[in-house]
C-alpha cells in the first residue's frame, strides 16, 4: 500500500516581518518597539501601547501616564505611526481619590491650530467637598483655559504640552484663584480626527 504523503505546515511565524515601530514628530521618531507583522497593510490602524517611562526612561512615576500610537505606515523595515491616545493608569488615578475629598470632572472637545480634534477630558481633586457651584466654577476655569491656549497650539504642541503637564499648570494656576485643590489633570486625551479627516482610522 501506497504511503500517503503528509501536508508540509507553513510555520506562519517565521514567515512574519520585524519592523521598527518610530514615534511621532512630537517624540522626535525615537523607535519605541519592534514587532513582527504577516503584512504591511494589514499592520496599519495596529495600536502600540507604551508608558512615558518607555519613551523617556526617566522618572519611575513616569509610568503613571499611558500613551497610544497607531501605526498608519509601513515602508521597508520601519512602521511610522500617529498620537492616538494619552491616559492616567488606573492604578494612578485610583490613588488620587480621597475620601471626604470632591473629583470633579467634565469633557470636551478641542481643535489644534492645524485641525486635529481631541476629546479631553479633565479631572480635578480637592481637599474637601465642595458645592455645586464651586465645582461649575472649575470646569469653566479649565474650559477658558484649554480653548485661550490649545487652537494655538499645533498637534505637536498640543502632545508635548499634554504629556508633559503644561496644560495642567495653566489650568491649575487658574483654579487656584478659586479655591485650593490637590491635583488637576487630562486624564485622557483621544484623537477623533486628523486635520485629514481619516476618521474611519481613529475609531478602533
Amino acid at each position: 500500500m501506497a504511503r500517503q504523503k503528509t501536508a508540509r505546515v507553513k510555520d506562519k511565524w517565521r514567515e512574519k516581518k520585524w519592523v521598527t515601530v518610530l514615534l511621532p514628530a512630537s517624540f522626535d521618531k525615537k523607535p519605541i518597539a519592534y514587532i513582527p507583522i504577516t503584512d504591511d497593510d494589514n499592520a496599519v490602524g495596529r495600536v502600540i501601547e507604551v508608558t512615558l517611562h518607555d519613551i523617556l526612561k526617566g522618572d519611575p512615576s513616569q509610568h503613571q501616564f499611558k500613551l497610544y500610537f497607531q501605526i498608519h505606515k509601513v515602508e521597508g523595515e520601519t512602521a511610522t505611526t500617529i498620537f492616538k491616545r494619552f491616559e492616567y493608569a488606573k492604578e494612578f488615578l485610583r490613588s488620587l481619590v480621597r475620601r471626604g475629598s470632591s473629583l470633579i470632572s467634565f469633557i470636551a472637545d478641542v481643535k489644534t491650530k492645524d485641525g486635529y480634534i481631541f476629546r479631553i477630558k479633565i479631572v480635578a481633586l480637592t481637599q474637601k467637598k465642595l458645592n455645586t457651584s464651586r465645582k461649575h466654577a472649575i470646569r469653566l476655569v479649565a474650559q477658558e483655559v484649554m480653548s485661550k491656549t490649545i487652537p494655538e497650539m499645533t498637534i505637536d504642541q498640543f502632545i508635548q504640552a499634554t504629556v508633559f503637564g503644561k496644560i495642567n499648570s495653566d489650568i491649575m494656576a487658574a483654579v487656584k484663584k478659586i479655591v485650593h485643590v490637590r491635583h488637576v489633570g487630562i486624564e485622557k486625551a483621544k484623537l477623533i480626527r486628523t486635520a485629514e479627516g481619516e476618521i474611519a482610522l481613529l475609531q478602533a
